[in-house]
């Protein structure tokens, strides 16, 4: 019984039926009494538990006058999957047994255990976060309209001071709700590897928009670098590219060549459904065997090299098509070596869009100018120095954009 029910989670679904019989020995159980909390918003996630018996509740704002049940699962559903791709990351919610249940405990070592005996794996749980996100997607857009709904009943109900009132807090708490899901993905700290130094920073425009980027740890010689902007602001903006970024690390970690990594997270993308909203985004690896780093460019801004001597230029170019709009687009693919002592950077467009208070925009052989000019310091002094610079040309002109930059230096 144990097994059809692990075998019909659709997480384990296509698992050979001795795999399954193994989990059902292997996995912890645990016997947990009515209202007991397994996590809380806020926790490190290194875990997640499959339901054999009973009712499991999804809530967020426990305990608070704001506490809101976003969602009920039964037995062969789990709990706490987000953990298993955003591993640095925090517990988005808090889960909670509504009565008496019995449920499987799985670790990341064990899940991972598994995942290396069974690798299709890995497209089963992109299906089913795909398909939770793009539900929580749909669910906050709702709760906006009807919040919207009933700010416009209050707008007629109350006078146009009140209304202004309302509107305005509306406006500071999505776009709050969209800056929290933003930096729940950034990872907390940077990989090391040996010959090399990273830095990276990330500053929110007044709304929030898409930025996003990750440096992720492929195997002790090689890193995966991401770095992408999501058309459009706000809380739909935000949501889109938290889904993004989840795929984006569920097949890097795959260890896929860049263009496969950026055409299947397309698919994907096209496969939850319609959207207004699209991406750029580069992803390459970058090996310290060979001191090269390929990638692949869709639609985002180039690369910026720069040697030990202060030689700054952009990187080879072929066209690169945006994600998230065609079945099958182009892609820039090179392969690059960052000078010995040298740098690179990648950015988004917030950086070359920034404006003076007289309309001229930053722009791309300012940006040359400027990160040929110190060679100082580490790579997060470099990513530091550079928003100084740009903040200082912005001056009282208010941030239109979300900035990003990620530095690469060859400690070499």
């Amino acid at each position: 019984m144990k097994e059809k029910l692990l075998a019909q989670a659709p997480i384990f679904e296509g698992l050979p039926e001795g795999e399954i019989k193994k989990l059902t020995q292997t996995l912890r159980v645990l016997e947990v009494p009515p209202s007991t909390i397994l996590f809380q918003e806020g926790d490190v996630g290194d875990r997640f538990f499959i339901i054999i018996q009973g009712q499991i509740e999804v809530i967020k704002a426990i305990d608070t006058p704001e506490e809101r049940l976003i969602g009920m699962r039964g037995p062969g559903e789990f709990v706490g999957e987000l953990s298993l791709i955003n591993r640095a990351g925090l517990r988005m919610a808090s889960v909670r047994s509504s009565g008496p249940a019995h449920l499987w405990e799985m670790s990341h070592e064990e899940f991972d255990d598994l995942l290396h005996r069974q690798p299709s794996m890995a497209f089963e749980l992109i299906d089913v976060l795909s398909e939770r996100l793009t539900t929580a997607h749909d669910s906050t857009i709702t709760d906006l309209q009807n919040k919207n709904r009933e700010l416009t009943k209050a707008y007629e109900e109350l006078k146009a001071a009140q209304a202004q009132i309302i509107e305005k807090e509306r406006l500071e708490r999505e776009l709050q709700v969209a800056f929290e899901i933003q930096t729940s993905i950034l990872p907390q700290t940077l990989p090391e590897l040996e010959g090399y130094d990273f830095g990276a920073l990330m500053v929110p425009a007044r709304a929030v928009g898409g930025d996003f980027y990750d440096i992720i740890t492929l195997s002790t010689d090689k890193v995966g670098i991401i770095i992408g902007d999501v058309a459009d602001k706000g809380v739909p903006s935000a949501i889109f590219m938290s889904q993004t970024h989840a795929l984006l690390y569920a097949m890097a970690t795959r260890d896929a060549p860049p263009d496969q990594v950026l055409q299947r997270v397309n698919q994907l993308l096209l496969k939850i459904g319609e959207s207004s909203l699209f991406v750029t985004v580069l992803y390459g690896v970058l090996d310290k065997r060979t001191n090269q780093f390929t990638y692949a460019r869709a639609g985002h801004e180039l690369p910026i090299t720069v040697t030990a001597d202060g030689k700054a230029e952009t990187t080879p170019y072929d066209q690169g098509q945006l994600m998230g709009v065609l079945e099958d687009p182009i892609l820039d693919e090179q392969t690059i070596t960052i000078p010995p002592g040298g740098m690179m950077f990648l950015y988004t467009d917030g950086v070359t869009d920034a404006r003076h208070s007289n309309g001229d925009s930053f722009g791309m052989q300012r940006l040359i100018n400027e990160v040929g000019i110190s060679h100082d310091g580490t790579a997060q002094d470099q990513c530091d120095r550079l928003w100084q610079r740009l903040s200082a040309f912005q001056s009282k002109n208010a941030q239109e954009d979300d900035v990003t930059l990620v530095v690469i230096k060859s400690t070499s």
